[in-house]
């Protein structure tokens, strides 16, 4: 999502001046002094949330907070209540050749194909590439190769685990003279890393 707002937010009956953040797993506020700590709220812990006259409010473990964003607190419900599916999140659209490398889910697969058509002989626009360990990272490279210009390399590996590191996978990207455009929480227990030639899909 990364949407951005500075605002106050009033939050046990107090009121803080900072910069809310609305990305696509949670909601984000940074305040001052008098917030030194930010408030970072999952939203799958949402209970409720409703936009009147320029505040948003919503409901979580914490309590009741308001953000008064103006004329994005609507714009914000909007996404929080129809939150974008894991293909939107990773841009693929139909007209786009995608392809797939490494062990996948069915259900995945199943997405991609429903959407795209079975995967290209050729270069592709997008190309996603499951990553377990470190050393599997060795084949960006090669996996650079087959896109085409201007397209984008997913690297999707596990988070949280020893056997692979997002310093790794950024470094290695990198390396490969490709440049870390986009982060999408991918699973419960993986991450997407998007690379890009240049510019790449939107």
């Amino acid at each position: 999502m990364g949407q951005e707002c500075d605002c106050k937010l009033r939050l046990g009956g107090r009121s803080f001046t900072g910069r809310a953040q609305l990305e696509t797993d949670f909601i984000l506020f940074r305040g001052g002094e008098r917030l030194p700590e930010r408030l970072k709220v999952p939203l799958k812990d949402l209970t409720g949330v409703n936009a009147n006259d320029g505040v948003l409010t919503f409901e979580f473990p914490g309590g009741l907070a308001a953000l008064e964003l103006g004329p994005q607190a609507e714009k914000w419900a909007r996404k929080i209540l129809n939150p974008p599916t894991l293909l939107e999140k990773l841009g693929v659209k139909p007209g786009l050749t995608i392809a797939l490398e490494g062990a996948f889910g069915p259900d995945f697969s199943a997405q991609i194909e429903a959407q795209t058509g079975k995967p290209p002989k050729g270069k592709a626009d997008v190309l996603f590439y499951a990553a377990a360990k470190t050393r599997d990272l060795a084949r960006i490279p090669d996996l650079k190769s087959r896109l085409k210009p201007g397209g984008a390399l997913w690297i999707v590996y596990p988070k949280g685990v020893s056997a692979i590191r997002e310093a790794e996978v950024l470094e290695s990207g990198r390396a490969a003279g490709l440049k870390d455009t986009k982060v999408v929480r991918f699973s419960d227990i993986h991450t997407a890393l998007r690379f890009s030639l240049s510019a790449g899909p939107k």
